[in-house]
Formats: C-alpha cells, sequence, structure tokens
C-alpha cells in the first residue's frame, strides 16, 4: 500500500496552508521524519516531514497553492530500501481509488462555485450558530479556497457595523463570482444591478470588468499610472490578514506608563558577565521585561486569559510570546513557562528564536501556545504605539525605548533612564482598572528589579 500525505494543521489555529517548496521530486526515496516540504501557515513557513518511507510518486498540490488542512498533497509509494531509484508500477494505481475517494470528500467540503450552497469550515460553522449568524449571509465572503468559508470570515462579519435592513437583504455574489471580482478590481457595489438581494454571478463580474474603462483601454490606464506595484509577500499578507480580523473584532484599549529605568540598569551592568560566562548569552532589556511581565501575570492571571467563542480561559502557563521583524512580515515566536525559567535562561532561548526566525527554521512547537505578547519598538527610538493584540489574547505589551528624561524626585529635578510602556487590552476580557493594576506591577517590577533574579 502506498501512503497518502495529507496536509498536517501544523497548529491549533491553521486552517489551510501554502505549499511554498517540495524538497523532493517525483522518484526520490523519502525516510519517514526526513523534510518533504515547507508549508507557510498564517504565522511562519515551517518544514513538514514526510510520515511514511517510500518512493514519493505523486505530487498532488503545486508549489504556490493554497491548500486546506487534511487535504492530500502527495503519494508516497511502497519502497524497500534507500537504493530504489523508481517505484513500484502498481503503486499508483493501487492507492488511485482511495486518492480521488478522500479528494472527492475534501472537494465536496471544500469547493463551491456559482452554486447557492457555501462551503463552510467547521469552526466557522460553530462560531457562527453561537452568535446566530445565518451562514447564507456570508456567501461571497469567504476567504478560502475557492471561497470556502472560515472562522474568520465569521468574525469579520460578526465585528462588521451592518444596519438591520443590510443584514436582511446583504449583497449576494456566488464565491467564484466574488474571487473574480476581487481578482479584476470589481467593486461588489458596482454589481447590485438595481435588485436587492439578487444573486450576482461570475458572467455579471465579467459583463462588468468588460465596462470597465481601465480593461477597455489599458494603453490609457497605463500612461497615467504614477506608482509602481510590489505584490505582498505570502507571509505578509498573512500578517495582514490576523492584525485585520484582531483590529475589527476586538475593542482594543491601550494605557500608556512611564517607567524609571534607572537601577534595571544599574542591575543589567553587574549581570552581564555572570550570565555571559554561565549561558553564553548576553542579557538584553528585552530578557528583563520578558521576566517582569511573566511575574506580574502570575499575580494578574486574567491578563493571561484568552477568548475562545464565549468561553475565558485563564491560563495556567505563562507562554510569552515575542514579536521578531522579518523582511516581508512579523513572527511571534514563545518562550515557554517564562515565569519559571531565569533570566540567563529566557535570554538564551529568546536569542535563539530570533536566529531561528531569521533562518526561517521556526517549528509549529516555537510558534504555539502564546499566552501573552510583547513587541519592543525601542530600538526605533519610538515613544509611544498602539500594538494590535494577538487574535484571542488579553492583551499586548509595547516596549518604547530609554530616554535620559528630566523628572522629579522627592521634590528635586533630576534625569533619569525613562521609558514607556504601552498596553493593550481586549476590553471584552478585561477592564480598565485590572489592565492599568497589571501595568503599575510591571512598572513596581522593574524599578525595584531584585525579583528579577530572586
Amino acid at each position: 500500500m502506498a501512503e497518502i500525505v495529507t496536509l498536517p494543521q501544523l497548529g491549533s489555529t491553521m486552517e489551510e496552508g501554502i505549499v511554498v517548496r517540495w524538497l523532493k521530486s517525483i522518484g526520490d526515496f523519502v525516510k519517514a521524519g526526513e523534510p518533504l516540504l515547507e508549508v507557510e501557515t498564517d504565522k511562519a513557513t515551517i518544514e513538514v516531514e514526510a510520515p511514511a518511507s517510500g518512493i514519493l510518486s505523486e505530487l498532488l498540490a503545486k508549489e504556490g497553492e493554497l491548500v486546506p488542512v487534511r487535504q492530500p498533497i502527495a503519494l508516497i509509494g511502497e519502497g524497500a530500501s534507500a537504493g530504489v531509484l523508481n517505484p513500484p508500477q502498481h503503486s499508483v494505481s493501487t492507492v488511485s481509488g482511495a486518492v480521488n475517494s478522500v479528494a472527492e470528500t475534501v472537494a465536496t467540503d471544500s469547493v463551491a462555485h456559482d452554486t447557492d450552497i457555501p462551503a463552510v469550515s467547521p469552526r466557522a460553522r460553530r462560531l457562527a450558530a453561537a452568535n446566530n449568524v445565518d451562514i447564507q449571509q456570508l456567501v461571497g465572503r469567504g476567504s478560502g479556497p475557492y471561497g470556502r468559508i472560515l472562522e474568520r470570515d465569521v468574525m469579520a462579519f460578526i465585528a462588521s457595523p451592518i444596519s438591520t435592513e443590510e443584514t436582511a437583504k446583504p449583497p449576494r455574489l456566488t464565491p467564484l463570482a466574488a474571487r473574480i471580482a476581487d481578482d479584476l478590481g470589481v467593486a461588489h457595489s458596482d454589481l447590485a444591478l438595481g435588485l436587492p438581494g439578487s444573486r450576482i454571478r461570475s458572467v455579471d463580474v465579467m459583463n462588468a470588468a468588460r465596462q470597465n474603462e481601465t480593461l477597455s483601454n489599458p494603453a490609457t490606464a497605463e500612461a497615467d499610472v504614477t506608482y509602481d506595484v510590489q505584490a505582498m509577500g505570502n507571509l505578509q499578507r498573512r500578517v495582514a490578514d490576523n492584525v485585520s480580523r484582531s483590529a475589527f473584532t476586538a475593542p482594543h484599549v491601550t494605557l500608556t506608563l512611564a517607567v524609571d529605568m534607572t537601577e534595571c540598569i544599574r542591575l543589567r551592568t553587574l549581570l552581564l558577565p555572570a550570565i555571559e560566562a554561565a549561558y553564553r548569552t548576553r542579557l538584553s532589556f528585552t530578557d528583563m521585561i520578558v521576566k517582569a511581565v511573566a511575574l506580574a501575570l502570575v499575580e494578574h492571571p486574567k491578563l493571561n486569559a484568552s477568548l475562545n467563542g464565549t468561553d475565558l480561559r485563564i491560563h495556567r502557563k505563562v507562554n510569552i510570546g515575542v514579536a521578531v521583524a522579518l523582511d516581508d512580515g512579523l513572527v511571534v515566536p514563545v518562550i515557554h513557562d517564562a515565569d519559571t525559567k531565569s533570566l540567563g535562561l529566557i535570554s538564551g532561548t529568546l536569542k535563539k528564536l530570533v536566529s531561528v526566525a531569521r533562518d526561517n527554521r521556526l517549528t509549529p512547537d516555537d510558534l504555539s501556545g502564546g499566552t501573552f505578547a510583547i513587541t519592543n519598538l525601542g530600538a526605533f527610538d519610538i515613544d509611544h504605539f498602539d500594538p494590535i493584540i494577538a487574535t484571542g489574547q488579553a492583551a499586548i505589551l509595547g516596549v518604547c525605548r530609554i530616554a535620559e528624561t528630566p523628572v522629579v524626585v522627592n521634590g528635586a529635578v533630576v534625569v533619569r533612564s525613562m521609558m514607556n510602556l504601552c498596553l493593550s487590552f481586549d476590553h471584552r476580557i478585561t477592564n480598565g482598572a485590572p489592565a492599568a493594576k497589571f501595568l503599575q506591577t510591571i512598572k513596581q517590577i522593574l524599578e525595584a528589579p531584585a525579583r528579577l533574579v530572586v
């Protein structure tokens, strides 16, 4: 028998992924556990290992293709040893019926063209039911493959300011029509045809596109162009989707508080040689802030929470994600159990995660399980910003630069090393007072940092 390779779920929120690159070719012998392909998720590009040993006999997904989780992407035929270069002639035929059956099941569940029956992911259907959303209202709004309605589409619909009348008679485009309209730049509002609630099909979109002056006279349009077009990378598109979903779903509130980092600077200077000798890593202020936040989360567990539908989850583990900027986007690797780790261990772990992220070698474990996030723009001389919360989490802490600032201490004006902390929190999960107390605790720890080494 041959092995049907399906796209694995590389994270609890993953519903689909992009096949970035196949690391093996048809006819190659592959061993179970060795890298088979690279897949881009909504968080990072991850290597996927072969689930079995044998000959790679067929590729069912092309590079650059967006594939739903658990859809077949390859076949690994039988092969007795690594010396076998050609698959047995019966390998593909033996499993072709099974593959076709699985593919038909996936297609039935995932694909909707010009029909009135939308394709909906299970999580999207559950979320819609929990919020009394008629799934038919999302026809044409699906962002998944072939217009498949995903959980993020339901969340965006719930958060959108739709009037009662519009909800009763929403614009109705078939998934295929919506895709073509987006590809050709045809506004959905231009396709109403004067009939409220009328069904817009692909032929209507094409007719509207033909009437568009830019499409009908490309030479004129080209002469008027005063800009260069740069396509967004896959990771950048994923980041854009995630932050948009969070910004339009979670009601953000940002609190800013100034922290005197003078004592932290002194402590870091004292600890640098010892930590470098013991852990072979250079202690940074970000490392110290991670530890301070972890300790504060233990005291304020409601900030170490996430929203799952209508359930609030208070996490027992303190897993802090730290945003890492890449050339084409942003990733947030996670330091697990940060409250139990020493400063040296936090520093070594974070340095390794940053290095792996920049080499595009993060694993699903590196990116999963985060309960809180930190983003630091201090290196860019930023004094204030409003960070966007990671989807589902209660809050995110924005860290600004440390600057020499005149302040009043005991009635006298002195120069101190001051830093602003900007905490954005989801007002559905917590309120201003608990968030302010949490931020105040971080300030107290950083201004009297002996707790960081106890």
